[in-house]
């Protein structure tokens, strides 16, 4: 039996290979000429299982308005005559609430330990290398109020088994002595031991050669234009080539994982997604001074920054801007970001050779990813990551691959039309017979 997954991201590429270890033939369909060319083409690196307190919690009402208009603010909403914009800020207020905090960050956390577990295993299964370190994330603070806000997520991430542990300033920098430039406005931080980092572009490429050893096919410079229904369910997924050639694409079921562009596909089915384009920003750049260049990868709450080594590069990542499906690079924000390099780490990177890059992240209101059936027969999601979809790669792909077989996620998560308890099997979708 037969399923395309469109899209060749991280979620994309994932979805395939678990899938295919499901014993299905996979399709991969994507209008790049190569996979992970898009929104995970320049991340953060993070595998950050702590980075789990959604954008929408009870501080972030009033930073959003002292933010407006500041083009370099972490988050930067540009109001415009956009209907599902002023729709999904409305649902990203509501989210605001302490207990909707409280749940997101639970489903954030358990789909994220569940995918950093599932991401060891796949590296040791198939030696897959990506520039990966396995010393933790830091995240620090210049800032007291913005600490004292981190002490009662960190205190919930732990009891839910995320070991995100409240630090001295002294201690933060023992374990990256490249905060010792900052030390004197270091408010405190905290430490997770078991969070990674790593190059997600680097592994995607990597997993999809493991992909096509094991069988799967790739339609690369394909772009996709609509699914088409029948009786209820897809019929077909309509495409283009690279040389515009119109295609029909059939399958027993389809897994979209479009990311940003997965809303407008599902819209004509009926289907709303509550997911908005976030632009997010990196720099990335050589290593300079290894004596001044950070080891361990950081986050830097206040400036909403995260910071990865990649073998001899440098990669500082983040910042959201709202502001449609627009991909132009902001140079203002771009210069931000090296601004505050130089401030923490002065001369560690070259910034004359940096480079800047901008994707389109999946944003929900709540960060809280869409994972399972759709109401539509035939067609699964995998989508809406946000700035999480490195950390829930792996944990997504696999779980959204149990449930085409009509087999239980593994991991106790909100999954959409699915019973998310675990041991409760899903309603079995696809035959592999």
């Amino acid at each position: 039996m037969k399923v395309i997954v469109l899209g060749a991201g991280l979620l994309g590429v994932t979805s395939a290979y678990f899938l295919r270890q499901q014993g299905y033939e996979v399709t991969v369909v994507d209008r790049q000429a190569s996979a992970a060319a898009e929104t995970s083409f320049a991340n953060g690196g993070q595998i950050s299982v702590s980075h789990a307190e959604p954008w929408a919690n009870p501080g972030a009402p009033l930073k959003v308005l002292k933010w407006l208009g500041k083009e370099d603010a972490p988050l930067l909403f540009r109001l415009r005559a956009d209907a599902r914009q002023w729709r999904w800020g409305l649902q990203f207020l509501r989210e605001c609430t302490p207990a909707r905090t409280r749940h997101n960050i639970e489903q954030i956390v358990r789909l994220g330990t569940y995918s950093r577990d599932t991401l060891q295993q796949l590296r040791r299964d198939r030696d897959i290398a990506y520039d990966e370190r396995t010393q933790g994330i830091l995240h620090f603070y210049t800032s007291q109020q913005e600490f004292d806000a981190a002490e009662a997520p960190a205190a919930q991430m732990r009891e839910l088994g995320c070991d995100r542990r409240v630090i001295s300033a002294d201690e933060a920098v023992k374990i990256e002595p490249a905060l010792a430039h900052i030390r004197p406005q270091l408010a405190g931080a905290t430490y997770t031991s078991e969070d990674e980092s790593g190059d997600a572009n680097r592994f995607a490429r990597e997993l999809v050669k493991r992909c096509e050893q094991d069988g799967v096919q790739f339609l690369m410079s394909h772009t996709v234009t609509a699914l088409r229904t029948a009786g209820g369910e897809i019929d077909h997924v309509e495409a283009t080539d690279s040389e515009g050639r119109f295609q029909r694409l059939r399958a027993d079921a389809y897994v979209l994982a479009m990311g940003s562009l997965s809303p407008l596909l599902a819209k004509p089915l009926g289907i709303e997604l509550p997911i908005y384009p976030a632009k997010g920003y990196s720099v990335t750049m050589p290593v300079k001074d290894a004596s001044m260049a950070h080891q361990v990868s950081l986050t830097d709450d206040e400036y909403k920054l995260v910071f990865s080594r990649l073998g001899d590069r440098l990669r500082i990542a983040g910042t959201a801007e709202l502001n449609g499906y627009d991909r132009d690079l902001n140079r203002v924000r771009c210069e931000a970001i090296v601004r505050r390099v130089e401030e923490l780490f002065p001369g560690a990177g070259d910034a004359e050779r940096a480079q800047f890059w901008t994707g389109l992240r999946p944003a929900t209101p709540s960060n809280v990813p869409i994972i399972g059936r759709s109401k539509v027969g035939k067609l699964f999601l995998n989508t809406g990551h946000g700035t999480l979809g490195w950390t829930h790669a792996c944990g997504s792909g696999k779980s959204i691959a149990r449930i085409v077989a009509g087999l239980a996620p593994e991991v106790d998560f909100a999954f959409t039309g699915v019973e998310h308890r675990p041991g409760v099997a899903a309603q079995p979708q696809l035959s592999k017979a």
